[in-house]
């Protein structure tokens, strides 16, 4: 075949895309090990092992109580992430306090693994001021941006303060995460881009879990994969089993270490898949997949294969997740009052926290409400 031939083969060019992205699995379905190699790489000792699986039972937990706080009328928007725990929980254990984290709307668990207190969670939920104050209950800031509603646009901010890192010499990176539909987004590319022209350290997370609200990943690219996306800004691109806790943490590690060397930025596809509605703003998912593809996936979950790896291991019965889940309903009870005796929000401040410093049109108006006490 000729040169040209080669280059005008546009067939044979789909077909090598189909196999570019090997994905990295450790961890299979049922628990068990098939990369030997990779769990040495990761480097997790049998009690980080245990203090990661701690996390995504942490985030689960927060997510079965959350859902039943907005059945109760007693929680704002949220966007449930079941079946993400090890997308979103083992990648944040690759995190530093002094890295940077660009959430979406669905990602508050990471948050919390920063220390942000779940009351301010629910207070976010629900439009509070007090809910975009990222700090600790010990008033330690918490380096996070507030949760993204804008799909993608968390991208944008992302690189920015990647570049400003590197320019700092800063010892941390910026972690961001967005969903299969945000990867169609300008933002999202745009970001990923602008930190692979300056290597900036970004490690940007594309959490694939099957579904935009409503629309399958089938509509939502015609790429086999959407890593594939970051080869376009100069970005090594992975795709990572995302039910796979131990893949998602070394994934990220490998990652976090290639950017904050100064290489630029990484890629990570996460396979993942969303159990429950898009959020609780009147979704239901059964009007677009079936109810046999729900409980497909709910068999290949992360909780289950991380629960039947420690198991095994001797690190894990059910004994110790009954006393654990125990202490994290206390935990979140707790949190839930806290939440609920906070001050309601008076229409005055919710004026005084939308720009530093106000309009004369807004002062106007925080006098007129103060006046009349609200």
């Amino acid at each position: 075949m000729s040169n040209s031939e080669q280059i005008l083969d546009f067939k044979t060019q789909l077909s090598l895309q189909d196999t570019a992205f090997p994905m990295l699995q450790i961890l299979n379905e049922e628990g068990k090990i098939v990369d030997e190699e990779g769990l040495k790489r990761a480097g997790l000792s049998d009690e980080k092992l245990v203090e990661l699986f701690k996390s995504m039972l942490f985030a689960r937990q927060v997510d079965i109580r959350s859902m039943k706080l907005a059945k109760q009328g007693r929680m704002g928007f949220f966007g449930p992430h079941a079946g993400q725990e090890a997308s979103q929980m083992a990648s944040a254990f690759a995190f530093t306090d002094e890295d940077w984290l660009f959430p979406g709307y669905r990602d508050l668990p990471q948050i919390y693994a920063k220390g942000w207190p779940i009351w301010k969670g629910l207070l976010w939920s629900r439009g509070h001021q007090l809910g975009n104050e990222y700090t600790t209950d010990d008033g330690k800031p918490v380096n996070s941006w507030f949760p993204q509603i804008i799909i993608g646009a968390q991208y944008v901010e992302a690189a920015g303060v990647a570049l400003g890192l590197k320019k700092r010499k800063k010892d941390a990176v910026a972690f961001v995460y967005t969903g299969d539909g945000g990867s169609s987004q300008g933002d999202t590319y745009e970001g990923i881009n602008f930190a692979g022209a300056y290597k900036a350290p970004l490690v940007a997370f594309i959490q694939n879990n099957g579904y935009a609200i409503s629309t399958p990943r089938s509509l939502q690219s015609a790429a086999p994969h959407l890593a594939a996306k970051g080869w376009a800004a100069g970005a090594p691109s992975i795709v990572v089993d995302g039910m796979d806790a131990i893949a998602m943490y070394l994934a990220s590690k490998e990652a976090r270490a290639w950017a904050v060397a100064g290489n630029g930025p990484v890629v990570i596809e996460a396979i993942t898949n969303r159990l429950e509605p898009h959020s609780t703003a009147g979704d239901d998912p059964l009007r677009y997949r079936t109810k046999e593809d729900i409980e497909a996936w709910w068999k290949k979950e992360p909780l289950v294969r991380m629960r039947n790896f420690l198991t095994e291991k001797g690190l894990w019965d059910t004994d110790k997740e009954e006393a654990y889940v125990a202490e994290l309903d206390a935990r979140i009870d707790a949190d839930i009052k806290k939440a609920n005796n906070v001050e309601k929000q008076k229409i005055s401040s919710f004026i005084k926290n939308t720009l530093e410093v106000p309009s004369q049109a807004m002062a106007e108006q925080i006098a007129k409400f103060e006046s009349e006490g609200k």
